[in-house]
């Protein structure tokens, strides 16, 4: 399965998950790629939208190749391969406090006159754009899970097979579109997938 945009993965997402309709979802989008995603769920669902605020740690000498997350509270997942790869103790404190700098940066910027809408006690969908190794998306819903939904679903369009399965025990429930085994990177199942600029995050929080 290969999408044309974020915007038909998340078109084809919202057919998925319209049993949520009139249910007053909130749904938690990871920034920056899943927001426009999240907008138009949010919308096809007469829901709310929010960030959930999540970031990789990268590997030593590769930034993208994510050896574990971070949310907002601090809390953090490590990978088991993270010492494989090069990541000391110290490396991951040094690169989790770099990143909780990010996210206190982006929260100031995305939010800044209103605190986090609160999930406790409703639906929360939390969306990504893909699951490569899932780190960032377990870290989002360690972060909804302490403050007490009624439900938690992660709703992704593609995912690789060992990511779902590592995720799946952390949410009441998974929606995945696709998980295809010869899986490499969340960008190869995109015909177009451009970076989502920090000012396209702020106009769709604020409804523009």
């Amino acid at each position: 399965m290969v999408f044309e945009d974020r915007i038909d993965a998340a078109r084809q997402l919202a057919a998925a998950l319209a049993k949520f309709r009139g249910k007053n979802p909130l749904v938690l989008a990871i920034p920056r790629g899943a927001v426009p995603m999240g907008r138009l769920l949010a919308k096809e669902l007469d829901g709310e939208l929010d960030v959930v605020l999540v970031r990789k740690l990268g590997a030593p000498g590769n930034p993208e190749f994510a050896v574990g997350a971070v949310d907002e509270a601090g809390w953090t997942y490590i990978a088991e391969w993270a010492a494989e790869v090069g990541a000391s103790n110290g490396y991951l404190a040094e690169e989790t406090a770099t990143q909780l700098a990010t996210m206190r940066a982006r929260r100031a910027m995305y939010t800044p006159a209103r605190l986090p809408i609160d999930p406790a006690g409703r639906i929360v969908i939390v969306i990504d754009d893909g699951l490569a190794t899932g780190a960032t998306m377990m870290a989002a819903l360690h972060s909804v899970r302490a403050r007490h939904p009624a439900r938690l679903v992660c709703a992704v369009p593609v995912a690789s097979p060992e990511s779902l399965e590592k995720i799946r025990p952390h949410a009441d429930e998974v929606v995945c579109l696709d998980a295809p085994p010869f899986f490499h990177a969340v960008g190869q199942f995109y015909r177009t997938f451009g970076q989502v600029e920090d000012r396209e995050v702020v106009a769709a929080l604020a409804g523009r």
